[in-house]
């Protein structure tokens, strides 16, 4: 019997460790031929000599295990070396079929304390990395979609967080380039329907050098079965929605963890308020708008137990 994506091609980001390390491994295991990308920076926000050891590391690992996959040293956030990792994927195995964005760092700060630089360079990696590899995979399968005079495979998985729908107050650059990456993925999703391609998005919680510091405290088993925040609990999702499986599934954003995926409704109208004349007054409004909030905490936003679902040990 077939692996679901056999003879397909698969670029990850940030694959050298963590979430996109164990999405490679997931996507060789299904068939795929691989495409592992890490710019092997040693810090978490970015800092350190690149290294093509990470993305070595786990291609050979691929390859040991009987798959196909190659490592490239590549910065997502530099639109030329994106250029270079989408070409090198269809220069080694003939064409791209799925991509994975994943790639990311951190510069945590309070928004009245973080420097331009913090702000500018998490938006980059993440948001700008999502959109450069995204523009040149999208390119390839337009011009063969026109040159076959009908749809093709594509698959797009992109990363999203929590971050974005529930706040982090010390990461409003995390926070905000993560909510932009639903918006690129939701007009992706839009723009790419027509030439067979489908564009989703995840919230993955997972333990990695990223989360370390979200996650410090949480239990962790003690009996030997699979952590509930392993990386393993994200991929299978991952794999799913680069299959043809998922052809239905576009334009999605979804939130995984061991053992649990839920779909994301879009925004709904929580309340409707219409003016009894041609225009708002100040006081309509402060008679319509401030009962409502009356009885709500200020802000409104979740503590983070309740949005993990988890308890620390």
């Amino acid at each position: 019997m077939s692996l679901p994506l056999e003879g397909m091609s698969a670029i990850v980001t940030g694959a050298g460790r963590g979430l996109g390390r164990a999405e490679a491994l997931e996507l060789a295991r299904l068939g795929a031929s691989v495409v592992v990308n890490d710019y092997g920076q040693p810090g978490r926000d970015g800092s350190g000599e690149a290294s093509a050891a990470p993305a070595e590391e786990v291609a050979e690992e691929i390859r040991a295990a009987g798959g196909r996959a190659v490592a490239h040293l590549g910065d997502v956030s530099d639109h030329e070396q994106a250029r270079a990792l989408v070409e090198l994927a269809v220069d080694t195995y003939g064409k791209l079929d799925i991509l994975v964005n994943n790639a990311g760092i951190l510069r945590d700060r309070m928004v009245f304390s973080m420097t331009e630089d913090e702000w500018d360079s998490v938006i980059r990696v993440h948001l700008k990395g999502h959109f450069n590899t995204t523009h040149f995979a999208a390119s390839h399968w337009r011009a063969r979609s026109k040159e076959s005079g009908g749809p093709v495979y594509g698959r797009i998985v992109n990363t999203s967080s929590e971050a974005f729908l529930a706040g982090s107050a010390g990461q409003p650059n995390y926070a905000a380039a993560k909510g932009g990456i639903v918006g690129l993925t939701t007009s992706t999703a839009l723009a790419l329907a027509r030439y067979g391609v489908t564009a989703n998005a995840i919230c993955p919680r997972a333990r990695t050098r990223m989360t370390e510091d979200v996650f410090a405290g949480f239990q962790e088993p003690r009996d030997g079965r699979l952590d509930a925040l392993a990386p393993e609990h994200v991929s299978p999702l991952v794999g799913y929605l680069a299959s043809p499986a998922a052809a239905k599934v576009n334009g999605q954003l979804l939130v995984v963890h061991g053992g649990m995926v839920a779909i994301v409704e879009r925004p709904r109208v929580a309340a409707k308020f219409d003016s009894s004349k041609e225009t708002f007054s100040f006081d309509e409004l402060d008679e319509l708008i401030s009962p409502y909030y009356e009885d709500r905490p200020t802000g409104e936003t979740f503590a983070a137990a309740e949005v993990l679902g988890l308890k620390r040990g």
